[in-house]
């Protein structure tokens, strides 16, 4: 005989059943994504407090730092944060001339002086980019900064987006000088300490500041911790870590990349569908979606080029398929 209770027992059992049947069916989808993607190094999947997925099927695992590349321009966006908050800087429209005029070199280009930290978190200085093509002989450089604010103006302050490390680069020792400390120090203080983060040395450049906006290392767990924070709106364990003010202002787009056609915030590539992601060469993502509580930490192989028409955008097949169906 079937009973209220037993019918409603094998109820209960057929949709717990169901769950466990779509929760392996999803494990399966992405394992068979990843599986693809010879380039992936790893992949963290965290929803709300819990950690889905978990793989590193190359490289070298998930408790070992890896080079986050680019990625490294929205941990200084992020630091650019604290500073603001802490009243180090007193508003994104500060000039380089009002608050570091010692960066300006005397041969700048008419008009550097002008340049705000929006200008340059937002990557819209305005000068001519050192990335790609001209990123070695700007490296090669005695001054990288000197060098930076020396290019021409190819479009005005504030207007299109201009991809080029050496704007978070100036923005970098514009922190270091503001604040009296280095790069490293502000990184390890003011996200290191409070997300148990480990953040090792970097380059730094030939006056000892520390590169803006490459190269800085991380390792995959604590990147996810970077990415769940973004996702909470700067808090992380019950402490806000980054001001949720400068978190919301960081994702609202103020330029269109013109590589991607993503939008472009305070440091973060936001896209159509959800994420805030920060994107370094190779395939190093961090990534937050508020929206699905999802937070996604990807590494790559760092020696092998990532373009929006390639492999990065397979990571974006990946995170806009497979991974979105999980949350």
């Amino acid at each position: 005989m079937i009973t209220r209770r037993s019918f409603t027992a094998g109820l209960l059992a057929g949709t717990a059943s169901s769950l466990v049947s779509k929760a392996m069916a999803q494990d399966d989808d992405i394992k068979s994504a990843i599986g693809r993607l010879d380039q992936l190094h790893s992949i963290q999947v965290q929803i709300g407090g819990e950690l889905l997925f978990a793989a590193a099927p190359r490289g070298p695992g998930l408790d070992r730092v890896a080079n986050i590349k680019s990625c490294s321009k929205s941990i200084v966006a992020l630091l650019l944060g604290t500073a603001l908050t802490r009243g180090e800087i007193e508003s994104v429209t500060a000039t380089l001339g009002e608050i570091a005029p010692g960066l300006v070199p005397a041969n700048a280009t008419e008009g550097v002086e002008e340049i705000t930290v929006e200008d340059l978190v937002s990557l819209r200085a305005g000068l001519e980019r050192t990335s790609g093509p001209n990123y070695g002989r700007w490296i090669a450089s005695r001054d990288w900064i000197a060098d930076q604010l020396t290019r021409p103006f190819v479009a005005e302050p504030g207007g299109r987006m201009l991809y080029s490390t050496g704007s978070f680069h100036v923005l970098g020792a514009v922190l270091a000088e503001v604040t009296g400390k280095s790069l490293l120090t502000l990184a390890r203080e003011r996200l290191g300490a409070p997300l148990g983060i480990e953040v090792p040395p970097w380059t730094r450049d030939p006056q000892g500041y520390y590169l803006g906006g490459n190269e800085m290392a991380l390792t995959p767990r604590g990147m996810l911790k970077i990415a769940v924070m973004i996702r909470d709106g700067g808090r992380f364990e019950g402490e806000q870590v980054i001001a949720q003010d400068w978190i919301d202002a960081s994702l609202q787009a103020r330029a269109v990349s013109p590589f991607s056609g993503m939008g472009y915030g305070y440091g973060w590539f936001l896209t159509d569908s959800g994420y805030a992601l920060a994107r370094g060469y190779g395939g190093q993502v961090i990534a937050a979606h508020r929206e699905r509580d999802l937070a996604v930490a990807i590494t790559s192989d760092p020696t092998r080029p990532a373009r929006s028409g390639g492999y990065f955008g397979e990571i974006m097949a990946l995170l806009d398929g497979p991974v979105l169906r999980m949350a």
